[in-house]
């Protein structure tokens, strides 16, 4: 699975906000963590606001913060909002046949792995047996 750098930034952008006490996280401070570069995460940020899956303040005491808790959000859905849905439309012929099992082994692989690690597993540190 090849992801985008805005795919990367996005994952580590929702991370940060996982892994900070309550309370709006500025955009700034994103930002300098986790070495995003701020025109670029202002856009992912508000990508992410659009789906749903964080909120946003405004004003001096303003910033964002996840919509649900860290343990309700899997990597899967962050990727989902800024890759969309793969589609699968190749086809495979003759001796190339057995290679589309291969690729559906591969994403069903792909999807387990990522709809089973939350935001919480990577603020904690911790990440469950994969």
């Amino acid at each position: 699975m090849r992801l985008s750098a805005r795919t990367h930034y996005a994952l580590r952008a929702a991370a940060e906000l996982a892994a900070a006490p309550p309370g709006p996280v500025p955009a700034e401070r994103i930002s300098t963590a986790q070495r995003i570069p701020r025109r670029f995460l202002d856009n992912i940020l508000l990508q992410l606001r659009r789906a749903g899956l964080i909120h946003s303040q405004r004003g001096p005491d303003g910033g964002y913060w996840l919509a649900r808790p860290a343990d309700q959000i899997t990597l899967a859905e962050v990727i989902v909002v800024i890759e969309g849905v793969p589609q699968d439309n190749e086809a495979f012929f003759g001796a190339s046949e057995p290679l589309e099992k291969v690729w559906a082994a591969l994403r069903e692989n792909e999807t387990r792995v990522l709809t089973g690690v939350t935001l919480a597993h990577l603020a904690g540190g911790s990440l469950p047996t994969l």
